[in-house]
């Protein structure tokens, strides 16, 4: 049995992730603004708002981390203003920053510990209105390159860049059949993300079974970044 350690997750990728860990019988623990989903499936909760971190309360030692906050706030750049992108920032980047210096003292107590962070397609490949989201998950992918290597070996730091996944927050780009239909063409595979499957992926790099697998962003975006069929 793993302790893990989910910042966000109350809804999406990040509820199916705790929901996996938890029926795998891990220890979960969550910090998040809106505790009563998670606290139906039995998993520890306390207060976090990524806009104004506070300190979290940990155990003495975590085998896993895991940081979804994220948002979706796509302007064309000349209506963007500093205030985006500071918020982008703050929710996407600095929040991740402030849960993994507090909680680095437990990591390391841990055999081989493993940190998943968030990125995007939007990164890797340039999509307009993204400047903002873009810029912030851009450092997230800077930042878990750098952990990786500065923590190996004990500590494991690895990030997912998704396409659009069905959850709340991509709810107003998938509210109706057409914009679905016309989301998922966009992909190769003809599909958006599904909630579950990410959910998969992520508590497969906090698990030993990716043991060799470190300072990687990997890709689960339907074959959006790297085909391109006609």
């Amino acid at each position: 049995m793993k302790t893990i350690l989910i910042i966000g997750g109350n809804s999406g990728i990040g509820y199916e992730t705790a929901k996996q860990l938890k029926e795998q019988g891990h220890r979960v623990i969550a910090a998040v603004r809106n505790p009563e989903p998670l606290q139906a499936l039995g998993i520890e909760t306390q207060p976090f708002e990524a806009t104004a971190p506070s300190d979290l309360d940990l155990p003495d030692t975590l085998d896993g981390l895991v940081y979804f906050p994220g948002s979706i706030n796509l302007k064309p750049f000349h209506r963007l203003t500093s205030a985006d992108f500071t918020q982008d920032y703050a929710i996407n980047a600095q929040g991740a920053v402030h849960c993994l210096q507090q909680a680095l003292p437990a990591l390391k107590k841990s055999p081989l510990a493993s940190v998943v962070l968030f990125s995007t397609v939007a990164v890797q490949t340039g999509m307009p209105y993204h400047a903002s989201i873009a810029m912030a998950k851009g450092a997230i992918e800077g930042l878990t390159r750098s952990l990786a290597a500065e923590l190996a070996p004990k500590i494991r730091v690895n990030a997912i860049a998704p396409s659009l996944t069905d959850t709340p927050l991509a709810s107003a780009l998938l509210g109706d059949d057409t914009k679905r239909q016309a989301s998922a063409k966009r992909h190769p595979l003809n599909q958006v993300g599904d909630p579950q499957d990410l959910a998969a992926l992520t508590t497969l790099l906090l698990s030993d079974q990716s043991k060799f697998i470190t300072g990687q962003v990997l890709s689960a975006d339907g074959g959006m970044s790297s085909v391109k069929l006609f």
